[in-house]
Parts: structure tokens; sequence; C-alpha cells
């Protein structure tokens, strides 16, 4: 595949798929992230060890059967999630999902930035004035392998995970020999409260967005088989570990932030080469998916170009103090992304049985209001449930729209039937 031919406006054609093992390790790099492990940090200080590992069991099980379910439609079709929005959105409609899934990738890309410039000054005991030239650095140098494309963000993964993998295993061991073993991690009480509901809406919402977009890799696959089982492995042990592996030493050192607890350990240069090492692998990605949804929103097959405004608008944010916001930023992302996975989920099976048109093949309204209705039903329902947001998002906007479809349907039938009478 070249490095501009990434099919950001088409279905991917059958020349371009993709093995188990690329596709896996592109996802497991995307899952690997450090904003993963400040959550589980979270989990660890509110709960203790058996009850933790329940809560990352669940909350990833959950995101690895979304991600997988909409892999699955991915590598049927060839399309991506910006694409799909065509079929239950409209052609114009659709623009809100690229919108959507566009600004909470961005959202990410900044907070990554920002990130690795103010804890590399702090670490490394630089003067405040770095902080912006680091961003301005880091926010334009993590876009390199999103330029250079899929093959880029393969050969990075095949490098980076297998070394943040060995660094997660050494910190959570040192950290139980320092607690005094698996009997002493255990016994460790929680010093603060979270609701389980809410732990569970925290793991889930902490890569809902991700998984949502992971379909511009796993359209890429060569089966259906190879979507669902590289999304299954990657979001269920890759997020999985990051989870677990914060929330681990959280419960040890009652610190959040696994940089910090690193530098408790004595492992302050590895803290650092994991911090830009992670937040580079996940950046790639990221700032790509920036660039599909961009490309579809303003129907533009100029994917670079795209990469590298995104890049500059996220480094915008990052100064503009990104940092700050990543808790009301999350609780967000878990209301108003996973909805728009739900409507897809539904059209594909439900309206079109399982099989997508060509989107050559079709003219499609401007505004599918069906779709757009069922999506505000289920953003509201999850923002304003007490319960696992993402899933009575899901769940809501799902049922509304198969519930409109009929509404419709038998609407338009009942004319012809009055006129048969």
């Amino acid at each position: 595949m070249s490095t501009s031919d990434e099919f950001p406006l088409s279905e991917a054609p059958r020349t371009a798929r993709k093995g188990l093992l690329s596709i896996s390790m592109v996802l497991f790099s995307f899952t690997f992230f450090t904003g993963t492990m400040f959550a589980g940090g979270k989990l660890g200080m509110a709960f203790n060890f058996v009850d933790m590992l329940w809560i990352a069991v669940i909350g990833n099980s959950l995101l690895a059967l979304y991600a997988a379910a909409l892999a699955l439609i991915a590598a049927r079709s060839g399309l991506n999630t910006v694409l799909m929005g065509r079929f239950c959105f409209g052609e114009a409609g659709s623009r809100l999902s690229d919108f959507l899934l566009g600004f909470a990738e961005l959202g990410w890309y900044a907070w990554g930035t920002a990130t690795v410039a103010i804890v590399l000054v702090k670490m490394l005991g630089l003067t405040e004035g770095f902080t912006t030239p680091l961003m301005i650095l880091f926010g334009f140098g993590f876009s390199i392998t999103a330029l250079i494309g899929f093959k880029g963000l393969d050969v990075l993964s095949r490098v980076s995970v297998p070394l943040m993998f060995i660094l997660l295993i050494v910190s959570m061991y040192i950290a139980t020999q320092h607690v005094g073993g698996f009997k002493g991690l255990a016994a460790v009480i929680p010093h603060e409260t979270m609701t389980f509901s809410a732990a569970i809406t925290m793991v889930f919402g902490t890569f809902a967005s991700g998984a949502t977009q992971a379909t511009n890799w796993t359209r890429l696959s060569r089966s259906g088989r190879v979507a669902v089982i590289a999304s299954v492995v990657s979001f269920l042990l890759g997020n999985g570990l990051m989870v677990v592996a914060g929330a681990w030493c959280a419960i040890v050192y009652q610190q959040a932030d696994i940089v910090e607890v690193m530098m408790l350990q004595g492992l302050s240069f590895a803290a650092v080469i994991m911090l830009c090492l992670n937040l580079w692998t996940i950046q790639g990605p990221t700032i790509y998916n920036v660039s599909a949804a961009a490309c579809h929103l303003v129907r533009s097959e100029r994917r670079r170009s795209m990469t590298l405004i995104a890049a500059a608008i996220g480094v915008v944010l990052a100064i503009g103090g990104m940092y700050e916001m990543l808790i009301p930023f999350l609780v967000l992302l878990g209301s108003i992304i996973p909805p728009i996975g739900g409507v897809i989920m539904a059209d594909f099976w439900y309206r079109h049985r399982g099989q997508y048109p060509t989107l050559a093949s079709v003219t499609l309204p401007r505004y599918n209001l069906l779709g757009l209705s069922a999506y505000a039903a289920g953003a509201v329902l999850a923002y304003s449930s007490p319960w696992i947001a993402p899933l009575v998002g899901i769940g809501a906007s799902a049922v509304c729209y198969v519930a409109l479809l009929e509404i419709s349907r038998r609407r338009a039938v009942l004319p012809v039937a009055q006129e048969d009478i």
C-alpha cells in the first residue's frame, strides 16, 4: 500500500487487506495508553485488589465486545466508522460523526502532547519556559508515523509494544515485592471511594472513542475472523493490562500517576523512556484517526495535509490547557461517542441485513433523520444515566433506531393497505 493510498473516502479493497499479526500489533499499540493507566490508578485508590480485578475484567470485556462488533462490520464492508455513518446519518448528516469522532481523538492528542511536555519538564528539572516549545516539538513529531500511514504505525508498534509490556511487568513485580507479596497486596485498604457503576463506566469510557474508531485499521483485516480476534485480544489484554498495571501499582504506593510510581521505584530513566515511547505509539494512531475523520468531513483525499492541520490544532489545544480537562473530557466522551456505534450496528444488521451496498452504487439522502434522532436520544440518555453511560448510550440508540425504522415503514405501508380495503 502506498503511503498516500489509504482509502479515506472508499471501501478498502481486498488487495490492501492485512493479516492477524499486523492488525493486532497496531491495535495493541493503540490500547497501550498512559491515560488508561491513570484511570487504573484511580481504581487502585478506591478498591481492594480482588474488586479491582473484577472491575477490570468486566469493563474491558464489555469494551472488547463493542470493539469487536464494529470490527466485524468494518472487515465485511471495508468501511471505517465515518464512512459507515453515511448510511445511518445521511450524506451530509454523517458529518456529525466526523466532527464528534475527530473532536474526541483531537482532544486525546492534545492531552497526550501536553502530558509528555509537562512531565518531562518536571522530571528533568527544566524551567517552565520549556513547556510550550516541547508541546510544539512533540505535537508535530508524534504525527510522523501517521504521515507514513499504516506501515509506519505497524513498524513502530512491533518495537514499542514488547518493550512497554516488559517495563510494566517489571514495575508490577517491584510493587508486589515492596508490599510483601500477594498477601500484602490483598490486605491493603483503599482510602478513596467510587461506586461500582462509576468504575465500570470509567474503564469503558477511557477508550470508548478509540474502540469506535479502531475500524480505521480493522477494515483492513483479511476476514471478519481476523478483525474480531484482533479486537478482542487487543482491547481485552492490551487495554486490560494498562488498567490493571496502573491500579496494581496505585494500591501499593497510593499514587495514581504511574510515572510518579516508577520514580518511587527508582525507574526514573525507564519512566521517561516509557512515557515518550508509550505516547508516541498512541499519538500516531490518534492523529491518524483525526485525519481520517477530517478527510471525510471535507470530502478530501489529502490525508497528509489533514494530519498536519490536525496536529497544529492539537498543539494549540495543548497549550490552551487540555491537560487539566481530562476527567470532564472522559465523562463527555463516554456519553457522546458510544451512541454512534449503537446506531451503526442497528443500521447494518437490522436495516441492511448484514451487507452494505457499495458507496458508489447508491444515492444516499443528505440527512437520515431517523439515525440522527436515535443518536440524540442515546446521547442524552447516556449523559443523564446513573448507570454505565456507554452501555446505556449504545443500547438506547440502537433500540430507538430500530423503533423509528419500524414506525416509518408502517406509515409508508398504511396508505396502500387502506386503498386495498
